[in-house]
């Protein structure tokens, strides 16, 4: 894994604090999604998809009005929560079975949400330009899950 940028660092710690002492999953995501959203460039959509039996369901986000349903293992979202991988992938077009909500999204990385031993949901993050996520930028937004999680308890 790739050490933090000093602005992930920065952002990591926003986000711990913003969480601090709230255990509430949705109150957290939705504000997690809005940090995110207007902290990061680039980005056309920022949030959180939440496992219910076998689909994950759209929960907190910021940007354009979303799928709601998304099954599990299917598009980005549903791999990287079966996977239990993160998904970082340059050409939304090029992933086989992509799942296009918004046709302005050109790349994406989602992270699945493991909480003890089983997936919570998935955080999932777009961007309107091809390739806009780095191994630092996945390491650092891989921490900010690791943020949400921990802040569930």
């Amino acid at each position: 894994m790739s050490e933090l940028t000093p602005a992930y660092t920065l952002l990591v710690n926003q986000a711990r604090s913003l969480l601090s002492g709230q255990a509430h999953r949705i109150a957290n995501a939705a504000n997690l999604s809005a940090l995110i959203f207007h902290e990061l460039p680039d980005l056309n959509w920022a949030g959180f998809y939440f496992l219910e039996g076998d689909t994950l369901v759209v929960g907190p986000f910021q940007g354009k009005p979303a799928c709601v349903h998304i099954p599990l293992g299917k598009g980005v979202c549903g791999t990287a929560a079966a996977r239990r991988e993160t998904q970082r992938v340059a050409d939304v077009r090029a992933f086989d079975g992509h799942i296009a909500c918004d046709a302005a999204s050109e790349s994406e990385i989602v992270v699945p949400l493991v909480q003890g031993d089983r997936v919570i949901g998935v955080l999932d993050i777009d961007s309107p330009i091809r390739d806009r996520f780095s191994a630092q930028d996945q390491a650092g937004i891989e921490a900010l899950a690791q943020v949400y999680i921990d802040s569930l308890g």
